[in-house]
């Protein structure tokens, strides 16, 4: 099937907006990274989104174009309407903003989606000056983190013409070098009313939304007089890692009690009834979605309780209608 050339020319741009904010980001000695950061990343999502409200349109440019009434010759305006025009006479877009707008009438933005990239356009559009980039820097990348994970996202659940295997999304952790700079500087005003923007958009998000408005990483070092404290697994795709029995519990915080009361505010048509049991025997089964913890690992018999991720409504929804 014959691809839009407009289409397809926003969504290759965006990709490339994409991976340069992100190689930009990861260089090792760069000024003004957040700020190039923010610039290439709004620039990248906004290409996308308007790729997406284009093929939603039927590929008609008018949809992404700035429209004002038709003059006619004696000056006065018609109702007939034509594109409004910068200065060298071509065609004005609409905004980022506006997009996102008929977008989320179609129910294609949630609002953390649209709170991660109202939160980067602040960054672009404010310029901050960063007298001291430590402790800001943190902040700008857990935002980056949940920006990166949202564009990919985006792009899989609405099955959008972009096979982002081949590409390498990921920011390096460069802003935990050293905490104790971190613990130690000033912010200064405008950092910390940009700080204080981004937790108030955090604070009225639900953990179970597939969205995410600010990824936190928090990284240990444990030291070990053995191999043991290193765990060890072989696997093509996985990343080696150590996982104490109390982190389980970050990774798993629903018990099955905090599950159904969940589902019961989620879900207009949710019972706890054959269908539901039928649902958690299949997830039960995952161990990415369900952890049992035992009162006594050593002993096969005991008492045992299972916890669930947040993730698990991802295979509720499919059974359940969200109100």
């Amino acid at each position: 099937m014959k691809t839009n050339k407009i289409y397809r020319a926003l969504l290759d741009k965006s990709v490339s907006s994409m991976l340069a904010a992100i190689e930009v980001y990861n260089k090792p000695n760069f000024y003004y990274r957040e700020d190039s950061f923010a610039i290439l990343c709004v620039n990248a999502w906004e290409l996308l989104l308007k790729a997406v409200l284009l093929k939603k349109n039927r590929y008609k440019m008018t949809s992404l174009y700035v429209m004002i009434p038709k003059k006619k010759k004696d000056g006065c305006r018609s109702k007939h309407m034509e594109p409004d025009t910068n200065r060298t006479g071509n065609p004005k877009t609409i905004t980022i903003y506006e997009v996102i707008g008929r977008l989320k009438l179609s129910g294609l933005i949630p609002q953390p989606l649209e709170d991660n990239i109202d939160s980067i356009i602040e960054l672009r559009d404010n310029a901050i000056h960063f007298a001291n980039l430590k402790p800001i820097s943190r902040t700008i990348q857990e935002l980056g983190f949940a920006t990166i994970k949202n564009y990919m996202n985006f792009i899989k659940s609405n099955n959008i013409e972009i096979d982002i295997s081949q590409y390498n999304f990921y920011l390096m952790p460069l802003a935990y070098v050293d905490s104790k700079i971190d613990v130690d500087a000033v912010l200064t005003q405008e950092e910390k009313n940009y700080v204080s923007l981004i937790k108030k958009k955090i604070e009225g998000k639900r953990d179970d939304d597939d969205y995410d408005i600010a990824i936190s990483i928090d990284i240990n070092f444990t030291k070990s007089t053995s191999l043991d404290g290193i765990g060890v697994v072989y696997d093509a795709e996985g990343i080696p890692v150590e996982i104490k029995e109390e982190d389980f519990r970050k990774r798993f915080p629903l018990s099955y009690t905090a599950l159904c009361e969940k589902c019961s505010t989620r879900y207009t048509d949710f019972k706890r009834n054959k269908r539901f049991n039928d649902v958690m025997r299949t997830i039960k089964t995952d161990s990415k979605l369900c952890h049992t913890r035992k009162l006594d690992d050593a002993n096969p018999k005991s008492v045992k309780q299972q916890f669930y991720s947040s993730n698990v409504f991802k295979e509720l929804d499919k059974v359940y209608t969200k109100k």
